[in-house]
């Protein structure tokens, strides 16, 4: 029986073209898989650090709300504040302070509507630009409520 495996046989052609095909797909096969494992392992980190660096951002602006929100608070207490602190009264929304001037002494001759800004971005928002256009144009006024008694 002759070899079936000696150059230039029929057979041995058709071996070695399908050992050549396995070889190629087995090479194909595992870049594919090696490709996905790539980009699931490469798409895990960008999320990872897409996700850490947003809740950095969001740590970071929550501080500085609270920050600025703790100063507003203690305006009336760091130096160069224009108003006797006595006469300020915290309001928080719309506006941060009603300063009633003159308080401390008895003798209220003036009411300001106070708004303390600090950081970055010093800019009132619209309902702080509304309430300022309100007050500026004279739509302020007094309102007594008297309740009864039969509760």
């Amino acid at each position: 029986m002759d070899n079936l495996f000696v150059p230039g046989n029929p057979a041995y052609i058709v071996f070695a073209v399908l050992l050549i095909i396995c070889a190629i797909l087995f090479l194909f096969i595992g870049l594919k898989i090696g490709g996905r494992h790539g980009r699931r392992q490469e798409r895990a980190e960008w999320e990872g650090g897409k996700v850490e660096g947003i809740v950095k951002s969001r740590l970071k602006q929550s501080r500085a709300v609270l920050g600025g929100l703790v100063s507003e608070q203690l305006a009336p207490l760091l130096p160069g504040f224009p108003f006797d602190p006595g006469d300020c009264r915290f309001i928080g929304k719309p506006v941060d302070f009603i300063v009633f001037n003159g308080m401390n002494e008895k003798e209220i001759n003036e009411v300001i509507f106070l708004e303390v800004k600090s950081g970055k971005n010093p800019a009132l928002n619209d309902q702080e630009k509304r309430l300022r256009e309100v007050i500026r144009s004279g739509r302020v006024r007094w309102v007594e409520y008297r309740r009864e008694d039969n509760l």
